[in-house]
Order: structure tokens, then C-alpha cells, then sequence
């Protein structure tokens, strides 16, 4: 599986400035299925390959796969309560099949990453990428306003 033509990351060094970026794979239905098993094998042995090249690089933060959208509930606010409804919450032809969070150095090189992402290229379905918010700022703001310790000193009485 050892792909010479697969371009060399660098690792990810701490201390130097890199971003988050969320990728969100998308599955056209049956397209995995159609495949034979050889096919199927092939995909999922490259694309595990890649995930430990981007991990031991150091940009492969997280990754979860999803189950089919039909193990959804997708949850809404009405009248004061929570209601349910079953399946995911956008109709779309593709279905949403995995998340992971990479980091990168910017959205060129998050974009890099993700097309030599194996699954990619066999045309499962496309990739979405978005930077992650840093809340941070935000969190600690509220924190204020609600009179918490932000300093993780501790007040003393």
C-alpha cells in the first residue's frame, strides 16, 4: 500500500501557527455498495493508510465515522418543548459519513490534505472543509459576566 507517488507531509510543529479545519465526508448512496468486495478492501485499506500518514504527520486530530442517516433523530424547540422527528436533518442526495479535524497551516494547505484523501479520489462523494471557531475568547467573556474564575487560581475568601 506504501504509495511513493503520495506527496511527503511535514509534521505539524508545535508552537508554529496552524489552523483547525473540520472535513465533512459525504457518501452518494450506493456508490460504497456497488463495489465489489476487492474494491471495497482496496478503498478502505488506502484510506486507513492515509489517516496514519496524516496522524504521524501530526495533522489528523480526530476522526469518527457515522452510522447510515437512518439512525438519526434530529431534535428541534417548539412550543417550550423538545420534539424529535427520525433521520437526519437536511434532505440531500449524499449522505453525511464521516468527520475528522485536521490541522493545517491554512485552508490551501487543509485543501492539500484532503484531496489526496483516497476516498476522494475514488468518487464516493465530495468533502466539505470549514475552519473551526475558536470560542475561547467568548467562553472566557461569559465566564466574567457570570461571575466565574477564569484564571483557574481560585478566588480567595
Amino acid at each position: 500500500m506504501n504509495n511513493p507517488a503520495r506527496k511527503a507531509l511535514p509534521p505539524v510543529h508545535k508552537g508554529r501557527s496552524a489552523m483547525k479545519y473540520i472535513c465533512l465526508g459525504y457518501l452518494e448512496p450506493g456508490k460504497f455498495e456497488g463495489m465489489t468486495e476487492d474494491e471495497r478492501h482496496r478503498t478502505l485499506d488506502e484510506c486507513f493508510e492515509h489517516n496514519d500518514h496524516l496522524r504521524a504527520s501530526g495533522h489528523l486530530v480526530s476522526e469518527v465515522a457515522l452510522q447510515p442517516p437512518e439512525t438519526a433523530l434530529t431534535l428541534y424547540w417548539k412550543n417550550g418543548k423538545v420534539v424529535t422527528t427520525d433521520g437526519p436533518y437536511a434532505e440531500t442526495k449524499e449522505q453525511l459519513g464521516g468527520i475528522q479535524i485536521l490541522e493545517a497551516r491554512d485552508l490551501n494547505h487543509a485543501v492539500q490534505l484532503v484531496s489526496q484523501q483516497p476516498g476522494f479520489k475514488f468518487g464516493l462523494g465530495p468533502i466539505e472543509i470549514r475552519p473551526l471557531a475558536d470560542l475561547s475568547e467568548m467562553i472566557k467573556e461569559s465566564e466574567r459576566r457570570r461571575g466565574k474564575d477564569t484564571s483557574g487560581a481560585g478566588l480567595a475568601s
